[in-house]
């Protein structure tokens, strides 16, 4: 599976298309976030999407200023993307995905982090099963103040 980009990047279309609604008892301003990853994995590994041969996403915070999503990977995904200019992070769950920028090639395994500041093209590639998190913040000058 291959997961092209054109506008930005994908995981801000994975973040409209698969929210995850917080916990009636947690309002989206809270600051302490409890989230059980094995469980929420499991979930997702038992999906239907998952069955399809799609990746799956669970948004766990969505915030002006911050995104955590949860991604599961099949083995031969690829996702080839353009970071804007906020901060990404990669962090590795389970598995081992390839990260490759026109300079260098970086192979993340399990328990692995790796974090984007620059505006640059990378693709990434699973070589197996993969699930990872990802964090975005964005750069307080991009806000916009209503």
């Amino acid at each position: 599976m291959t997961i092209r980009a054109i506008k930005g990047y994908p995981e801000r279309e994975i973040l409209e298309k698969h929210p995850f609604p917080p916990p009636e008892n947690r309002t989206p301003d809270a600051s302490l976030f409890y989230f059980d990853l094995p469980s929420l994995i499991e979930m997702m590994k038992h999906s239907h999407t998952w069955a399809q041969g799609e990746l799956n996403a669970m948004v766990l915070l969505k915030r002006q200023d911050k995104q955590i999503v949860l991604t599961a990977l099949h083995e031969g995904t690829e996702i080839i993307s353009y970071q804007s200019e906020d901060s990404v992070t990669f962090q590795i769950i389970e598995g081992r995905i390839n990260f490759h920028t026109r300079k260098e090639t970086v192979i993340l395994d399990k328990d692995r982090k790796f974090t984007l500041y620059d505006n640059i093209k990378y693709s990434l590639e699973t070589k197996e099963e993969t699930v990872l998190l990802l964090t975005i913040i964005t750069r307080t000058s991009n806000l916009v103040k209503i």
